[in-house]
């Protein structure tokens, strides 16, 4: 949590804090602190969640759009013509 700060450390620094406030004001310098490190951690979740919204919105806007294929027309028994026959002499082939 405090990173290389060990035991030894934070006595001292808690022994100086005590020597400079007093032990009156000690109290209420740990609440101010503790309220100021909950607020900047509140403030910093809200920041990392508007931006994974942007990204998202982003993603959304990038992505290609569906593309919907015309309806194709088919011919209907009515407008469609009927194969013509061929005339049996056409077909027929001609050596002799």
């Amino acid at each position: 949590m405090f990173g290389s700060i060990g035991m030894p450390e934070l006595i001292i620094i808690f022994v100086i804090a005590l020597i400079i406030f007093g032990p009156r004001k000690l109290p209420e310098l740990g609440r101010s602190l503790g309220k100021s490190l909950s607020e900047f951690k509140r403030a910093s979740n809200e920041l990392k969640s508007t931006l994974e919204e942007e990204i998202r919105m982003e993603e959304v806007q990038q992505r290609p759009k569906p593309t919907v294929a015309p309806p194709t027309v088919t011919a209907t028994d009515e407008t469609a013509t009927p194969p013509v026959p061929e005339p049996m002499a056409a077909r027929q082939d001609h050596t002799a």
